[in-house]
């Protein structure tokens, strides 16, 4: 069975990274784990080998009667659900979970990245960690620093938003040789703990949302100009100075503290 290309489809080869995958989610004989993308079912084998229960969701019509007929045992068992869907169009409610009360473990397309994170990060039932295969050069970003938290990296959307809701970690560099087909770049194993939500109500987490995609919305501008057109010189001002941050920075070098100084002393109320 080829894999299809317009799912972004690498099937996983390796044996030794699957159990790298399973060490780095640490999954134990309780865990209820929800996998994203089973494919062929080599990582699927390796979870029914140490949890409780593995809710696999496949999006991919060929692969449904495949994995049926490879665990059916565990199908009938009750080890293993098989939810055949797209996991961004999957009501979390439907398969009774509860925050905190499963973990997510994933190979998935690296074009959906960004919205599978969000898609779990975001949602009212959050799991407990996340430990998915991203592209190599995003995993290295989410978990950067930049130079005012120490480091020598940028930042972007999704690596503050990730460490908004979470603790990333970067497990280990995994190569594009390991996959079928082989894709035109490395991977990395990253592993995301201390799930949990970032503000009090909703409207706290909207308005720091606004604020953080109007900061980067003209890349190329300093973030202070590309704030001012909502907040006025004096305002953005006036915040800068608080949070001790030069109004030449780009939004790229800001840390997560520093969004989260900015974002109560800046409102969205209609300048004069």
């Amino acid at each position: 069975m080829r894999a299809k290309k317009s799912l972004g489809q690498n099937f996983l080869t390796s044996l030794s990274v699957v159990g790298d995958i399973v060490r780095a989610a640490k999954v134990t004989g309780g865990d209820v784990v929800v996998e994203v993308g089973p494919g062929k079912g080599i990582l699927t084998a390796a979870l029914l080998k140490y949890a409780r229960r593995v809710i696999a969701v496949e999006k991919d019509d060929r692969l449904i009667p495949y994995l049926e007929e490879k665990f059916k045992e565990e199908i009938k068992n009750k080890n293993l659900t098989l939810v055949h869907g797209d996991i961004l169009k999957l009501k979390i409610e439907s398969l009774k979970l509860k925050t905190g009360s499963y973990k997510v473990v994933a190979n998935i397309p690296y074009y959906i990245t960004g919205q599978l994170l969000r898609f779990f990060l975001e949602h009212k039932i959050k799991p407990f960690s996340i430990t998915i295969l991203v592209q190599k050069e995003v995993g290295q970003r989410i978990v950067a620093r930049p130079a005012r938290a120490g480091g020598g990296g940028k930042e972007s959307i999704l690596s503050i938003s990730v460490k908004l809701f979470g603790q990333p970690r970067y497990v280990r560099k995994v190569n594009a040789s390991v996959f079928s087909p082989k894709p035109k770049v490395d991977s990395a194993i990253l592993n995301i703990e201390n799930i949990r939500p970032p503000f009090k109500t909703k409207a706290e987490e909207g308005h720091f949302f606004k604020i953080l995609k109007t900061g980067f919305a003209h890349k190329r501008k300093i973030l202070a100009g590309n704030l001012r057109g909502l907040f006025g010189g004096e305002t953005t001002s006036s915040a800068f100075d608080a949070c001790h941050i030069n109004e030449k920075t780009r939004a790229e070098n800001l840390s997560l503290p520093d969004w989260k100084c900015l974002a109560p002393r800046l409102n969205f109320r209609a300048r004069p």
